[in-house]
């Protein structure tokens, strides 16, 4: 079919209503033997200019149809009156095709817009399908057609099918067919003028008790498709009302739709239709409790698991609606329906071995412990404590995609108080999914084992993250390594152990460490003057830059921390201040010029400490005062000459290790954090 030609799956993507025009213009080509014998031509084109090429062709000769010049005379509003029905109709969809396949069509707008006047339900059908995707909302050609559209949607005539008269008896079809193609339409366009001269009519149509259920349903996202384009276009205090009456209905299509609706206006005026809760959960009830659905709603044995989604994200709207309740206590009555319908939701889901009931079923139960998250502190514990429980079992499971929810939901459920001792049962399954195939998983393990660390476990979560950094893919390791950071800093008992942490991830995964991570490390060991963390770490970082090979990050931190701590190992065997010039410098010529700019201001340092450096550091100095970067030229020169310039008291003063740095409520590394999420979300 379609879907199997060369250019579309090359080049082109086509959405699913798009593919729906395209069954019909198929079915349609079986009527029309010209439209047929050009689709026929395109499906056998042998390379995309061979297309185009026929395209050209068939859009020069469909301009000449609609207006052939030579003093023929087309009619006021544009069209060519000589076009017969089969014709108009068979250029129209010759032209949707086009449009389909993805080239621009810019004519014939007059010939669609008769299609639409036409009295002719075949004709307006055609016209219907060619103004939703040929035109927009914002064309002026538009601002003729609302009348006709208006008329569609409101005054109900009876539609001529073929070119019989209509009747009560044979030939006419009620006016539900045509307002469902102007509903249809209207949304599809949009457009600022169509929504403000339209809106108020949907809104009406859709209250109407004379309107059949499949306008109702057509009505309802019409309407939801208008407010998404333009935001508080309905009234909440006024529309509520309308609402009530339209939960009322039997009819579980309707309801699915308004649900839908009602979803869209209550996320964006929430507090207007908080009045409405009670209703909900009265459906709710009759769905889950009940089990009262109509037989066409059934899947798989479960009453529309559609609806029942949408009600339980309607009230997920509305996290304060069961606080202040006195549950099980004689209290209001929707607010114990509710917490029955969640509690037998989250107990009697059962697993199934219909893949497709499972689905459905796990879909409902997801969004009631999404609710119980919603609920936070003010759900009933032994709630919270049911949902952890279910979850410990969801991300146990083969299956990626229950294992991928359960991950994601334990991790926002985990984050209520109360909550995370439950989460820290499942720490080993999670450490599991961690080595998932899929990345997904491992990115939600990830997100999980962030909540659920705290003093007691810290050391083993980090232990295994770091020791899985070693094989994660590229993909995550930049999100694991701030993470990581974040948690060795948050719930170090030994800063000594968070200091040979940080060194682990250099070493491991240097090229994600970020300049935050290695400037966080600086600033604990400076601002901790207290214990031996400050020798232990220039004793640590002098034996990881020992070595020729180590990460230029290593050498950042190195140069840094033993320029200003460096004095506290002099005394040691094989770590004098000479001894630390010579690790330091033989790294110099693999480095870039900011990891040099650092280095400088530690030769400096060092030479300012011990008499034996500076005639190690002086070549150094004299020979990059020629540096092509303005930085090391500039401190080279300027540490050079301090001695000159300035007394020994005053050199003295000006090269003393740094004071401590201000402590921030918040880290920077936890504010990149913040930052990362916010692009990924």
């Amino acid at each position: 079919g379609l879907r199997e030609r060369w250019h579309l799956h090359k080049s082109r993507h086509i959405t699913y209503t798009h593919h729906q025009h395209l069954t019909t213009i198929t079915t349609m080509s079986s009527q029309a033997r010209g439209l047929n014998n050009f689709i026929t031509d395109l499906r056998n084109a042998k390379s995309k200019e061979e297309e185009s090429s026929r395209i050209e062709v068939e859009l020069a000769k469909i301009r000449k149809k609609f207006n052939p010049g030579g003093g023929t005379k087309l009619a006021a509003d544009g069209s060519n009156p000589s076009l017969s029905s089969y014709q108009r109709k068979k250029y129209i969809w010759k032209l949707v095709y086009i449009h389909v396949l993805g080239y621009e069509v810019d004519f014939g707008h007059a010939e669609v817009l008769a299609l639409v006047r036409s009295k002719k339900y075949g004709e307006k059908s055609v016209g219907y399908v060619a103004l939703s995707l040929l035109l927009r909302g914002s064309d002026p050609v538009m601002g003729g057609v609302i009348d006709t559209i208006k008329k569609d949607l409101t005054m109900a005539p009876m539609i001529k099918v073929g070119g019989g008269k209509s009747s009560s008896k044979g030939g006419g079809v009620k006016n539900d067919a045509t307002q469902c193609l102007a509903l249809c339409s209207l949304a599809n366009i949009s457009g600022l003028e169509l929504i403000q001269a339209m809106h108020v009519e949907v809104q009406h149509i859709l209250v109407s008790k004379g309107s059949t259920e499949q306008v109702k349903k057509k009505a309802a996202l019409c309407l939801l498709r208008l407010t998404r384009t333009s935001p508080n276009l309905i009234s909440g205090r006024i529309f509520a009302p309308h609402v009530v009456q339209l939960l009322q209905d039997k009819h579980l299509g309707v309801l699915t739709s308004v649900m839908s609706l009602l979803n869209g206006l209550a996320s964006q005026q929430t507090e207007e239709y908080g009045v409405l809760i009670p209703n909900i959960v009265h459906i709710l009830s009759v769905l889950v409790l009940k089990k009262d659905c109509a037989r066409e709603y059934l899947y798989y044995r479960t009453p529309s698991p559609w609806l029942q989604i949408k009600l339980l994200k309607f009230l997920q709207l509305y996290p304060d609606a069961i606080e202040g309740h006195d549950i099980g206590m004689g209290g209001n009555d929707h607010v114990g329906q509710l917490i029955n319908v969640v509690t037998r939701i989250m107990f009697e889901t059962e697993v199934s071995d219909s893949i497709n009931k499972s689905n459905a079923d796990h879909a409902i139960l997801f969004e009631a412990v999404n609710l119980i998250v919603a609920w936070g502190t003010t759900c009933p514990p032994e709630m919270r404590e049911g949902a952890m429980n279910i979850l410990g079992k969801f991300i146990s499971v083969r299956e990626p995609n229950i294992r991928y929810l359960g991950l994601s939901t334990m991790a926002q459920l985990a984050q209520i108080d109360g909550s995370v001792e439950g989460a820290k049962k499942h720490q080993a399954t999670v450490l599991v999914s961690l080595k998932d195939a899929d990345i997904s998983v491992r990115r939600r393990a990830l997100d999980l084992l962030f909540v659920i660390c705290d003093t007691d476990n810290a050391e083993r979560i980090v232990d295994e993250l770091v020791a899985h950094l070693v094989v994660a893919d590229a993909s995550i390791r930049e999100e694991m390594v701030l993470k990581i950071a974040i948690l060795a800093e948050k719930y170090a008992t030994d800063l000594r152990w968070y200091v040979d942490t940080i060194l682990k991830l250099i070493s491991i995964s240097g090229d994600y460490v970020s300049d935050p991570i290695w400037h966080r490390v600086v600033q604990i060991v400076t601002n901790h003057p207290q214990g031996d963390l400050q020798g232990y770490a220039a004793a640590t970082l002098f034996l990881a830059v020992s070595t020729h090979r180590c990460h230029e990050t290593t050498v950042r931190v190195a140069a840094y921390i033993l320029g200003e701590f460096g004095f506290l190992i002099a005394e040691r065997p094989g770590m004098s201040g000479e001894e630390q010039f010579h690790v330091l410098h033989q790294h110099w010529y693999n480095v870039d010029t900011q990891t040099r700019s650092i280095l400088i201001s530690s030769y400096a340092k060092l030479a300012n400490l011990y008499e034996e450096c500076r005639p190690l550091v002086a070549p150094v100095f004299a020979k990059s005062k020629n540096s092509v970067d303005v930085e090391v030229q500039q401190r080279c020169a300027e540490y050079a000459s301090m001695r000159e310039a300035f007394s020994p008291e005053a050199v003295e003063d000006l090269l003393r290790e740094m004071p401590p740095f201000e402590d921030k409520r918040r880290s920077a590394l936890e504010l990149r954090l913040l930052e990362t999420e916010g692009e990924n979300s």
